[in-house]
């Protein structure tokens, strides 16, 4: 047996490494590591709550809106707050046009640039991928970075400024919009769409938003040339590499719900009520001290020289048992037909071709929601209610980030915050061993992998690891 250290795999952000144990030519086991140690959890306790919507969005620049509505969400639990209908879909609109530029900057920026790379030469589908993704080059990346920039005026006029805003508020938002700010949303978004169906479906959103089936999937790629569109020309990649082959998970998905789909845990076929009573975090394999407990009980106390650990994150356990979050968890368990077709071939798992498909058809889904959303706001009604926080209360926030459940924790004792535990996306897909000697989302998605002797940084590993799109700043705390 050989052993491989491969990292770092992050394009903007974060740390990572990822430990292969290689025997007979593939992956035997797999060991992901987050090396880095930053410590909110800590900093935010003993301080008034409301320090939390400046602290927590502070964990990651690329998600802090997501970390914003989750403190939010948690601190107006706290107060006893639920947010007026104007506040809940300016709320939406934020948040979602945070998750669809992230979409969108993933696979353009982040997953498909691997594909320009010169191992492929000689692929039909290189050339094009070369022209299209190549980093800093690639006419497709280009195109996406001037269209996400565009789309974050959402942000803009409903909450000021992007990244950490303090719009989101316990109870609601601090914004009003007029109605010329809501025609301006309108253009915004009409912009994203003709975008979206030019250069990455060459089609109608509502269309792509319908497929029902893998085989409808299958005649809608084949209706036009693989390089109509960028989400086609993947399409043509993935089937070509056998990318449906590659990284599959757990047969477990969680997902906290959303605008576009409801909370729920899915185990073998099966959705079932999302009951995160028995969540805890494992701390076997991580550099801090304490039990595997629920974050109510959570403690982030560092133990740098602990005795086989190897990573800064915890490991969550749902019943003892890992899932995977992230797009194709939401859509599974919010039933969409396509995707429940793609896992059901996949033997109840995700792969690296079906969460990429998952976010793109996210994309499809989200901007005609958000356009009724913009026109279901009420000029007249009120956005934000307020409250006051006691001294002794307790709140749950629960969002869905782009890349998929994100949970805050938060106890509150004599005015002060007690306790304050985060939960995020890539927590639970990176998540070392638990005690139980059981493998996170993507230590067991690795396993299998062919890895050709000699060769440092096997492409399929890369793939696999961006398809779960780590975001490492916001797993350790």
């Amino acid at each position: 047996m050989t052993r491989l250290v491969m990292g770092p795999f992050s394009r903007v952000e974060g740390d990572l490494e990822v430990r292969l144990d290689v025997e007979d030519g593939q992956v035997a086991a797999a060991f992901v590591t987050a090396p880095l140690y930053r410590g909110f959890e800590q900093i935010l306790r003993g301080r008034p709550p409301m320090d939390a919507l400046v602290i927590a969005p502070r964990v990651c620049g690329i998600c802090s809106v997501a970390q914003s509505a989750a403190a939010a969400r948690a601190l107006g639990a706290a107060m006893g707050l639920q947010p007026p209908l104007n506040g809940r879909f300016a709320a939406d609109l934020i948040q979602s046009c945070e998750n669809a530029v992230d979409h969108l900057t993933h696979f353009t920026l982040f997953f498909m640039p691997d594909f320009a790379r010169p191992a492929y030469a000689g692929r039909p589908w290189h050339d094009e991928a070369v022209q299209r993704f190549a980093a800093m080059k690639g006419q497709s990346g280009r195109a996406a970075t001037a269209a996400r920039a565009r789309m974050l005026h959402v942000v803009g006029i409903l909450a000021g400024k992007w990244p950490h805003s303090l719009a989101l508020q316990p109870g609601g938002t601090t914004k009003s919009i007029d109605m010329g700010e809501r025609m301006r949303l309108l253009a915004v978004l009409a912009e994203f769409r003709a975008f979206l169906e030019h250069q990455i479906f060459a089609d109608r959103l509502e269309r792509v938003a319908a497929l029902a089936s893998a085989e409808a999937l299958h005649g809608w790629a084949a209706e036009q040339p693989p390089q109509a569109g960028d989400f086609r020309l993947f399409l043509h990649i993935a089937e070509d590499l056998r990318l449906d082959q590659w990284g599959r998970g757990p047969q477990r998905f969680l997902s906290h719900g959303g605008p576009l789909g409801g909370a729920g845990m899915w185990r073998q076929g099966v959705v079932e009520p999302l009951d995160l009573s028995a969540l805890r975090e494992d701390v076997s394999h991580a550099w801090m001290t304490g039990a595997a407990v629920h974050p109510d009980h959570g403690l982030t106390l560092p133990d740098a020289d602990k005795p086989d650990a190897y990573s800064w994150c915890k490991a969550p356990r749902l019943g003892g048992e890992t899932a995977e979050v992230g797009a194709l968890a939401r859509q599974l368990i919010a039933g969409h037909p396509l995707v429940r077709d793609l896992v059901a071939l996949s033997d109840g798992r995700g792969n690296v071709r079906d969460r990429v498909i998952a976010r793109i058809l996210e994309l499809a889904l989200l901007v005609p929601a958000m356009e009724g959303w913009v026109r279901g706001i009420g000029i007249d009604g009120p956005y934000c209610l307020n409250g006051v926080m006691p001294d002794n209360a307790y709140g749950v926030g629960l969002v869905e980030a782009a890349r998929g459940s994100l949970g805050h924790w938060l106890s509150v004792e004599d005015g002060r915050i007690a306790n304050y535990q985060i939960v995020s996306p890539t927590t639970w897909n990176f998540s070392p061993r638990d005690g139980q000697g059981n493998p996170g989302p993507l230590e067991q998605a690795l396993v299998g992998v062919p890895v050709v002797e000699g060769d440092d940084m096997p492409l399929m590993v890369q793939h696999i690891v961006r398809s779960f799109d780590p975001c490492l700043n916001c797993t350790v705390h």
